[in-house]
């Protein structure tokens, strides 16, 4: 793959270049130099395959459910053989994911639960608009 420009970056990695700019900002990604010259890369900076590769894993590691402080300890520990800690953040995520899946269980199974109790009945409120009512009026 050739350099490719700010926008040939964002479009490699699915973002935006605002996106790309945001996480040089944040040190995710490295700003390339401008080089100099008026020829026909003149003043426009490069991104490489690394740079694609780099912000294609940033993009993974929040999917997989990572803060971007979490993803830049993880670029960090790229550089370095310290396995166990990329470890113990995977793990943590993992525990995290864990947790948020019984929560979804528990409220899948609410779910069913007034689902069958509101086809049960022809008549009155049903029993999943007066849960949502319930719990809009209990978050107040």
């Amino acid at each position: 793959m050739a350099d490719v420009t700010i926008a040939g970056l964002a479009r490699e990695g699915g973002v935006g270049v605002e996106t790309v700019r945001y996480y040089q900002r944040r040190g995710l990604l490295e700003t390339p130099e401008r080089p100099e010259g008026s020829g026909t890369s003149g003043g426009i900076r490069r991104y490489t395959a690394e740079d694609v590769r780099r912000l294609r894993f940033i993009r993974s590691a929040q999917a997989a459910g990572f803060t971007l402080e979490q993803i830049g300890e993880l670029v960090a520990l790229d550089a370095t053989d310290d396995r166990a800690r990329a470890r113990q953040l995977a793990n943590e995520r993992i525990a995290a994911l864990d947790l948020k899946i019984q929560e979804l269980k528990r409220v899948r199974a609410s779910l069913h639960r007034l689902a069958s109790e509101c086809g049960s009945a022809n008549h009155g409120p049903c029993p999943i608009l007066q849960a949502f009512e319930a719990a809009t009026s209990a978050d107040r």
